[in-house]
């Protein structure tokens, strides 16, 4: 079950040079300016065989310190309800500030596990200065460097043993797939949600989560028996004050991470926006399956077939290189193709479990291989004798065999993947290639 660390605190006090560090990227720009990070930062991190996710809530850039500090608010209130963990993070060279202060208020109040961390403590004279901030009442002053890495490693440590303790899920049934219906806010998710399972008739079995925020519902109707991993419409409505954006990614997290594919849904009107792409991202780091549906259809004039074709190659276009996965254009106010969408979901489902025989994958490949081998670097030929399909794997993997893996650069890797595409059905679901020693 997946977990989420948010670094929050006041603008110049390192947390994006910590969100790189702990997801060993460079993906959140690093400045001493203060208010540099406009875009929230979601990555991935691992530590001695956990993952979990890690969220940078940077991007509080106004002008004016009552805005500043209502701003400061919002991103924390939903960083303490959405977190598992949450780490608050100073600057032991410039002592407490009203700004550390105002969050530390809000820090106190929650149950959350709140960890206090000085950050820019580079020798250890500054780690005698962290004693200043016991006055904000959240315990012990954690010391770390996140630029050289000083202190990072037993913080890690120290968040792991914070994770709530995991449920091994003991109610639910794991042979059973698990659909999560994703999407930026007012998509439609709710009305999908309720499509599927509003009818009385139906055969319903609520579960609780093994997390306080996804809820299981069991659907077994015309022929489908499936978990729907439900995060639509649970918040109170006075609630979503905050960034709907941040808000929306944050529960997309959780709803992916329990799921074994996800149903992305996007607006006919507005076609597919930034939002749509993050959460898109989500999915791919998280290896989950992809079935992508196209909402409000029948809010849309012109349908014809030329029209869905273009509006299909954009979004394939925007999500590209990975674009082997199943468009549905569905309504589901008028349920126009809903069952359709879950028709493709168990196919995607299958896809996912789907394996190749050894015999018949060289049979296939070596040919093709032989045909195309790798480009020779150095003067170095490169020669992939052998392939199988590993067994029992998150998603389906290949590994192949050669002479010199070091060579097999990342356009050969998706050469290998596009071929095994083209001979199984593989849509919806991403593929892993490795390239090892003979």
């Amino acid at each position: 079950m997946g977990n989420i660390v948010a670094i929050v605190g006041r603008p110049n006090v390192g947390k994006s040079t910590l969100f790189n560090r702990l997801t060993q990227t460079r993906h959140a720009i690093v400045s001493d300016e203060a208010g540099t990070t406009r875009d929230r930062q979601y990555g991935k991190s691992e530590w001695t065989g956990k993952e979990f996710s890690v969220i940078d809530t940077g991007g509080w850039v106004v002008n004016s310190d009552d805005i500043f500090e209502e701003e400061i608010r919002k991103q924390v209130a939903l960083a303490t309800e959405e977190a598992d963990v949450i780490l608050f993070l100073v600057d032991v060279r410039n002592g407490v500030t009203d700004l550390d202060e105002a969050v530390a208020n809000i820090l106190r109040r929650t149950k959350k596990p709140v960890i206090l961390v000085a950050n820019k403590a580079d020798t250890n004279e500054w780690t005698y200065s962290a004693a200043e901030f016991y006055a904000l009442g959240l315990g012990d002053p954690y010391c770390i460097s996140a630029a050289t890495g000083s202190g990072t490693g037993d913080l890690l440590d120290l968040v792991l043993s914070k994770f709530p303790k995991e449920d091994s899920g003991s109610d639910l049934d794991d042979s059973i797939p698990r659909f999560a219906i994703v999407g930026r806010p007012n998509v439609g998710k709710s009305s999908l949600i309720n499509s599927f399972i509003g009818e009385e008739r139906n055969i319903v079995t609520n579960i609780a989560g093994t997390t306080r925020d996804s809820i299981y519902t069991r659907y077994t109707k015309f022929g489908f028996d499936f978990y729907l991993v439900d995060t639509a419409g649970i918040r109170r409505k006075n609630k979503v004050t905050e960034d709907l954006e941040f808000y929306s990614v944050m529960r997309s997290i959780r709803a992916i991470e329990n799921s074994d594919v996800c149903i992305l849904m996007l607006d006919a009107e507005r076609g597919i926006e930034s939002q749509d792409l993050n959460i898109f991202q989500l999915i791919q780091r998280n290896n989950k399956s992809l079935v992508v549906v196209v909402n409000k259809l029948d809010l849309v004039a012109d349908k014809s077939t030329v029209v869905m074709n273009e509006y299909e190659y954009a979004i394939r276009n925007r999500m590209a290189p990975f674009d082997d996965f199943p468009i549905i254009f569905a309504s589901a106010l008028t349920k126009q193709r809903i069952f359709k969408v879950l028709e493709t979901a168990k196919d995607v489902y299958l896809n996912r479990k789907k394996r190749v025989s050894t015999a018949k994958l060289n049979e296939e490949m070596l040919p093709q291989i032989e045909a195309y081998p790798p480009p020779s670097i150095k003067g170095k030929y490169i020669k992939i004798k052998y392939c199988m399909q590993l067994p029992e794997t998150q998603i389906p993997s290949f590994v192949f065999y050669a002479n010199l893996p070091q060579y097999v650069k990342e356009p050969y890797r998706r050469f290998l993947e596009n071929k095994i595409r083209e001979r199984w059905n593989f849509c919806g679901t991403p593929i892993h290639i490795f390239i090892r020693q003979k």
